[in-house]
């Protein structure tokens, strides 16, 4: 696991999450390349299926990013994401996943050093956890997707 380099979906709300990365880009702040932008309109908009298929398909961690609470476009979508994440977590685990596999961070567009401190955390802890097998969601009896 040396050579390791972790494949990770990061699930971005659109008016907030998204430009923090994109100001950490703007800033040229370093943070690792392992992350896949998905932009949503909002945090709420991420269905638990999203993240179970993403870790099925290959994916070795999972970030959703959205709005400050408080702060969401759309009043309350982040609350909704808020109340679903301990939900998807207990059903992860019920799976046999392990929970650090996914995480949940409020990032507003003003926090690209913010953004860039969470991808540098979350990319080192899944390393440290090592890949997530493909496939191994279906083989635990899940359907994804």
């Amino acid at each position: 696991m040396n050579n390791f380099e972790p494949k990770i979906i990061g699930f971005l709300c659109n008016w907030c999450s998204y430009a923090g990365a994109d100001l950490a880009g703007v800033s040229r702040l370093q943070y690792p390349a392992n992350l896949r932008v998905v932009r949503v309109m909002c945090s709420g908009r991420v269905d638990p299926t999203f993240v179970f298929k993403a870790l099925d398909v290959g994916a070795d961690g999972v970030l959703i990013a959205g709005c400050h609470p408080g702060d969401c476009h759309y009043s309350d979508g982040n609350y909704n994401t808020m109340r679903r994440y301990p939900l998807m977590l207990q059903v992860l685990e019920q799976m046999g996943v392990d929970k650090r596999r996914v995480r949940l961070e409020w990032v507003s567009a003003a926090e690209g050093p913010q953004f860039a401190k969470i991808v540098n955390e979350f990319t080192e802890q899944i390393r440290r956890l090592g890949p997530f097998k493909k496939g191994e969601l279906a083989e635990r009896g899940a359907k994804v997707g």
